[in-house]
């Protein structure tokens, strides 16, 4: 039985008023020091000189800086630079998250190339994003987080860059789906002052504060330590709805030598929202504040706290050793009433479903090498050797009334006249899952470089995952013991230092429903890549074909499960990223994707494309800096165009979207030294498109909006 709702009108009602207060008081906290700060330097009469920061760990960029990163750590578990990485990656910094106001992880990712977003439309429950065609994992600090379909909705705010590995990369992370990884990389404290404080007002009555600053605790710089945090009170774009967050995360890094570095973070994610309005009736066009689900029914909450373990330690001889952990647990809950079905009869009473879950799980990760540098003659070697250790406990509660048509109670509603019927007193449970999982990896990488023009890179990994479910409601029990191993193969020869091309083979293995076999996946890409030394850019270009197969497939009539799918996809991705002067940057794609279904069994869509996978996809972000003088300040204005290509709802190819063009801008002005407006905007001219249809409702891409930002840094 289930009739919880998170968070009742009277508790919201309160929960507004006193984070209001929060975010008033958090305001003037975070000002008080800079604008005494500020004082104090126009009472000097010197100006300000920004030092350059370096971040603390290994082969960080200074993210904040610059939209152009230089080392990655995605393409294996060594920090590489970008041109020695035979492997499509692309860098999203905190500057480039910054410039384009991205408020969350969809919103981060969708201009990188080779990326689909948002192909849910307004259901908001999770972050939806493919790459390449096929679903990704979520990875934080290069240990793993989960599928992003499912799992909670992650702050940008926490992260210093997110980091997109394209394409089967089990040989460098581990389990994973053959689309490719997103990797999070945790804001760390640095050894020096810096700081940022913010106040921001927007559509939907949007309120939020944020800071981000820290300092050395010792004149040593043995210890420092970093506080990040954002309040945020809102509501979303439909009736009935709230998006409200609260966030912190704390970190201290000890450096008690030269060569040793010890960081431990602990962060806490509380978000109180509303999954989406319900959809919309089929072949109608409503405004998106129109609200068809339950409003005291309509809830998505999460509470998450985890605590991240980072030391690295130089032997010196070129060996090395690093360790990274975490532990987390997190609760998650959400109602959620919407249309089930349009009725065809000439009736406007929508059929409704009430969908809900309880969901929480206990984790821990652990990962662990050493790493070897030498060189003789004219070779460069690295060998890397690495343990993990992954186990994750769960349970899973899910409840669901259909309607009447469906053999179910769930009211329906008039959506010519909506009369909201309230919570239904009780929600039959139809599913009970206790789960557990184990995960041992054993990992080799070895890159060798010969005289600085020719790489060639080997990564093999095993991984022994245990597997245990308990489906309580049928007091049933299975299990699966997998054994997978893959493999990573790449080769790059570097013409200049400022180009260079390369060719890979990679494999990728996940755990199927099924438990006792794993989807596995591969992919062979050729590309290229240039990065001039006349100013900071990185162009590049790949090519590839990408497998996935033994993936679950359902009989329609028999519900019987069995792993006989497989699909292929072939593409192309362009991308570049350039600050080309002072004054001008510039992050453009395009990808070409053909997606094909080889193997279905009985649903017999072979031959057709894959759902929510577009053949072309294409973005282009510009920011030009107008320079001021005595009386004016700096004035930056950025344009961006998202080109989505048309793509079907459905593996059967019954119906699809068409061809859409969204805009979105930014207008920045420099007040004085350190302190800036900011004005960002998304779909500029309020784009409405059909985003996600074909089964009962429609849900409309997300419609305009406005964020107003005034930051100080130091």
């Amino acid at each position: 039985m289930h009739s919880k709702k998170n968070g009742s009108t009277g508790k919201r009602s309160r929960l507004h008023s006193r984070n209001a207060a929060l975010l008033g008081c958090t305001a003037l906290i975070a000002f008080s020091p800079v604008t005494s700060l500020a004082q104090d330097t126009e009472s000097s009469g010197t100006n300000t000189v920004l030092q350059t920061i370096t971040i603390d760990g290994a082969g960080a960029d200074d993210d904040s800086k610059s939209i152009v990163a230089t080392k990655t750590t995605s393409g294996g578990k060594i920090a590489t630079d970008i041109m020695n990485t035979p492997a499509s990656v692309s860098v999203i910094t905190s500057k480039e998250i910054q410039q384009r106001g991205a408020q969350n992880v969809e919103e981060v990712l969708q201009y990188t190339a080779g990326v689909t977003t948002d192909f849910y439309g307004s259901d908001d429950r999770f972050d939806y994003f493919k790459i390449r065609g096929f679903d990704a994992y979520m990875y934080r600090d290069g240990l793993l987080i989960g599928r992003p379909f499912g799992g909670l909705r992650e702050e940008p705010f926490a992260y210093e860059r997110v980091e997109v590995l394209k394409g089967a990369n089990s040989a460098t992370f581990g389990v994973s789906d053959p689309g490719g990884a997103v990797n999070y990389m945790t804001k760390r404290p640095k050894s020096e002052r810096f700081g940022e404080a913010y106040v921001t007002g927007g559509s939907y009555d949007r309120a939020e504060t944020g800071i981000d600053f820290g300092d050395n605790i010792t004149e040593d710089d043995t210890l420092s330590y970093r506080i990040t945090g954002k309040v945020k009170n809102a509501n979303a774009e439909f009736d009935f709805s709230n998006d409200d967050e609260k966030f912190f995360m704390g970190g201290l890094t000890w450096r008690p030598t030269d060569v040793t570095s010890l960081t431990v973070v602990y962060d806490h994610l509380n978000t109180d929202g509303v999954p989406g309005s319900g959809g919309h009736p089929v072949g109608t066009d409503f405004s998106r504040s129109r609200f068809f689900g339950e409003p005291d029914f309509n809830y998505r909450g999460v509470n998450r706290n985890s605590l991240s373990v980072m030391f690295d330690h130089d032997f010196g001889s070129g060996l090395s050793f690093s360790t990274n952990a975490r532990y987390s647990n997190a609760n998650t809950d959400f109602g959620y009433a919407y249309i089930a079905s349009t009725p065809t009869s000439g009736s406007t009473i929508a059929e409704r479903g009430f969908f809900a879950n309880d969901y929480s799980d206990e984790n821990f990760v652990i990962d662990s090498h050493l790493l070897y540098e030498t060189s003789f003659n004219d070779i460069d070697s690295k060998t890397l050797v690495g343990l993990t250790y992954n186990t994750l406990s769960s349970t899973n509660m899910t409840y669901f009334e259909g309607p009447p048509s469906w053999l179910g109670t769930a009211p329906g509603i008039d959506w010519t006249n909506p009369i909201y019927s309230g919570p239904l007193s009780s929600i039959p449970l139809i599913e009970q899952l206790k789960s557990h999982q184990d995960t041992k990896s054993l990992y080799i990488q070895q890159d060798l470089t010969f005289l600085d023009k020719v790489t060639a890179s080997v990564g093999l990994r095993n991984d022994w995952m245990d597997i245990n479910q308990n489906d309580i409601l049928n007091d049933t029990r299975s299990s699966g013991d997998i054994s997978e191993f893959t493999s990573r193969f790449g080769l790059s020869y570097k013409f200049t230092e400022e180009f260079m091309a390369y060719a890979s083979y990679a494999q990728s293995a996940v755990p199927s429903s099924v438990l006792t076999k794993a989807e596995l996946g591969e992919q062979y890409e050729i590309g290229v890549k240039y990065r001039p030394d006349s100013f900071p850019a990185l162009f590049s270009a790949s090519i590839y074909d990408l497998t996935r197969e033994d993936f679950a497939v359902t009989d329609p009539n028999t519900r019987v499960v069995t792993t006989i799918g497989k699909a292929r996809v072939r593409g192309l991705d362009l991308e570049a990223k350039a600050e080309i002067t002072n004054n001008l940057s510039v992050t453009a794609s395009y990808s070409y994707l053909n997606s094909k279904i080889l193997e279905s069994g009985p649903q017999r869509t072979d031959g057709n494309e894959l759902s929510f996978v577009p053949n072309h996809t294409a973005s282009v972000w510009g920011n030009y800096t107008l320079e001021g003088n005595d009386t004016i300040g700096d004035m930056t204005f950025g344009l961006g165009a998202r080109y989505i290509g048309s793509y079907y709802f459905d593996d059967a190819n019954t119906q699809k979207t068409g061809n859409n063009v969204v805009f979105d801008a930014s207008f920045n002005y420099k007040i004085q030294e350190n302190t800036s407006l900011d004005l960002n905007v998304s779909n500029l001219f309020d784009k409405k498109y059909v985003a996600y249809g074909g089964f009962g409702a429609d849900f409309y891409n997300p419609g305009r909006s406005f964020a107003v930002t005034l930051r100080r840094t130091w």
